[in-house]
C-alpha cells in the first residue's frame, strides 16, 4: 500500500500539534531493544516505564500504580465524563540469540526462572516497540487533555508470551477499585508490530488472532539393552506413531475452509544410542480459530496419544499436562468499525480494514473478557516501506523475517511513529469532542 496521511482525520491536526519529538523515544526503543526481560522477570523494565511516567508534563494527573500480577502497572488518566477506554502494550522478551547485527542488538543474558536455564533475551516479538508507542501515546493525550473527554487507562503487561500476564494482573485484583483503583473500562485497545509494510496498519472484524493450546505429554515405556528391544516397550517407537498420526487431524478431520495448526515442537527421549529410554516426551502446540474446532481439536489430540499408547503396549497411560493457554482474539464489530473508521480517515490507503487473521496468539482478550467488554486488536507494520514492496514483487516476501525470529529488526521510522499515531488516533475515536 502507498499513500500519505489522510486529511479527513478529526484528529491529524491534534496529533500534529501535541505528539512529542519522537527522538527521546527513539533513545528509548534502542534501550529497551537491548534490555529485554523474560516473561515474570520484567523488573527493570516495569521500573524503566514508571520513571518515565513520572517525569512527564502534567504527569500529576496521572494515577500509577505499579506491581499488579508481577510488574504490570498501570497509569489513569481522568479527565472530565465520557467513556473509559484502556489501552494496552506488553513488555516482555524471549529466548532469543539475536542475529540482526544492529548496533543496539542484545547481547544480554539471564537465568529463566521457568526452568533455571542461563539464555540469551531478544525482544524478537516487538514489545520494544509497544512500550515506546504507548508512553509516546501518553504524552500525547497528556498534552491533548483539550481535545477529549473521558478516562483512560494504560495499562502496560507482563508475561504475554506465557499468556500469563493478563490473567495475572486481573487475579491480583486488576478491576478491585478498593485494591487497584482501576475503573471497569468499556472496551479494551490493544496494537502490535507486525512484519507488514513500515507506516502501515491493519485489523478486522471477528477471530484476529487464533486460540493456542500447548501440552507436555509424557510416553511411559520399559527401557533397556538397545539390542534386546523384544524385552522392553520402547517410547521412542509409540512417540513417533502419535508424532504422524497428529498430522492427519488437521488434514483428515479438519474442514479444508477451517484454519488449525497442530504442532510438535519436541520429542526427547534418551541421552545414548545403545540404550531404550523408559520415557519419551512430546511437547505440542494447537492452533484454531473457532470456539467449536478448538474443542474437537483437543478432543482429537487426547484420542491419539491415548490409543497409540493402547497399541504400543505402554505400562501406565500418559500424562497431559498442559503448559500454556491463549484465548482466541476476537475483534468486537462494533468497536472494530469505529477504529477502522479512525485509522482508514488517518492512514488512509496505507489501512487495511479486512486484514488477514493470523495463526499467533495474544492474551490481550482476557483484559476485556474477565468483565465482558468489548475489544479491539490490530496490527502496525515494521518492514522498510522499499525493502518490503521489492520482496513483494519478486515474490519473496515469505523471506521477511517474522515475529520470533532471530532476524527480526523493524525499522525505528516510521514504525514508531505510526505506533504513537494508531494508538492516539484510536484513542481519541472513542473520547475525543
Amino acid at each position: 500500500m502507498a499513500g500519505s496521511v489522510a486529511s479527513s482525520s478529526p484528529y491529524a491536526s491534534v496529533i500534529e500539534k501535541y505528539r512529542p519529538d519522537l527522538g527521546p523515544y527513539e533513545d528509548l526503543y534502542r534501550h529497551c531493544h537491548a534490555n529485554g526481560e523474560f516473561s515474570t522477570q520484567e523488573g527493570e523494565t516495569a521500573a524503566l516505564i514508571t520513571a518515565h511516567l513520572r517525569k512527564l508534563p502534567g504527569a500529576g494527573d496521572l494515577d500509577i500504580r505499579t506491581g499488579i500480577g508481577g510488574h504490570g502497572q498501570i497509569a489513569i488518566l481522568k479527565n472530565g465524563e465520557g467513556k473509559t477506554i484502556l489501552l494496552r502494550a506488553d513488555i516482555d522478551a524471549l529466548p532469543v540469540q539475536e542475529k540482526t547485527g544492529l548496533p543496539y542488538a542484545s547481547t544480554k543474558t539471564m537465568k529463566d526462572t521457568a526452568d533455571g536455564l542461563v539464555k540469551p533475551v531478544m525482544h524478537a516479538c516487538g514489545h520494544d516497540f509497544h512500550i515506546a508507542s504507548m508512553l509516546g501515546a501518553v504524552e500525547t493525550l497528556l498534552a491533548s487533555r483539550s481535545h477529549w473527554s473521558g478516562t483512560i487507562v494504560f495499562l502496560f503487561q507482563p508475561a504475554e508470551e506465557r499468556g500469563l500476564g493478563a490473567q495475572a494482573m486481573v487475579d491480583d485484583g486488576l478491576y478491585d477499585r478498593s485494591k487497584h483503583a482501576c475503573p471497569i473500562p468499556d472496551l479494551v485497545l490493544g496494537q502490535h508490530v507486525a512484519p507488514l509494510r513500515a507506516g502501515s496498519t491493519g485489523t478486522r472484524v471477528g477471530s484476529v488472532m487464533s486460540a493456542a493450546d500447548s501440552f507436555k505429554i509424557t510416553i511411559f515405556g520399559s527401557g533397556g539393552h538397545g539390542s534386546m528391544p523384544h524385552v522392553t516397550i520402547d517410547p521412542v517407537v509409540i512417540a513417533s506413531h502419535v508424532v504422524v498420526r497428529l498430522q492427519t487431524i488437521v488434514s483428515r478431520e479438519v474442514p479444508p475452509g477451517e484454519l488449525a495448526v497442530v504442532t510438535v515442537g519436541a520429542l526427547q527421549a534418551g541421552s545414548t544410542e545403545n540404550v531404550i529410554s523408559d520415557e519419551a516426551v512430546l511437547k505440542i502446540n494447537i492452533r484454531t480459530v473457532t470456539a467449536e474446532w478448538r474443542e474437537r481439536i483437543l478432543a482429537s489430540v487426547k484420542r491419539i496419544v491415548e490409543a497409540e499408547c493402547v497399541a504400543g503396549r505402554c505400562p501406565k497411560p500418559p500424562t497431559v499436562e498442559p503448559t500454556s493457554r491463549f484465548p482466541l482474539t476476537v475483534n468486537d464489530e462494533g468497536v472494530t468499525k469505529t477504529v477502522n473508521e479512525a485509522l482508514t480517515g488517518y492512514f488512509g490507503d496505507r489501512h487495511e480494514p479486512n486484514e488477514k487473521s493470523v495463526m499467533g496468539s495474544e492474551d490481550v482478550g482476557i483484559l476485556a473478557s474477565s468483565v465482558d467488554r468489548p475489544c479491539c486488536f490490530w496490527f502496525f507494520g515494521g518492514h522498510d516501506a522499499k525493502h518490503f514492496d521489492d520482496m513483494v514483487k519478486q515474490g519473496r516476501e515469505h523471506e521477511l523475517p517474522v515475529n520470533h525470529s532471530p532476524f527480526f529488526a523493524p525499522v525505528i521510522q516510521p514504525t514508531l511513529r505510526t505506533g504513537v499515531d494508531a494508538m492516539v488516533v484510536v484513542a481519541l475515536s472513542f473520547v475525543g469532542k
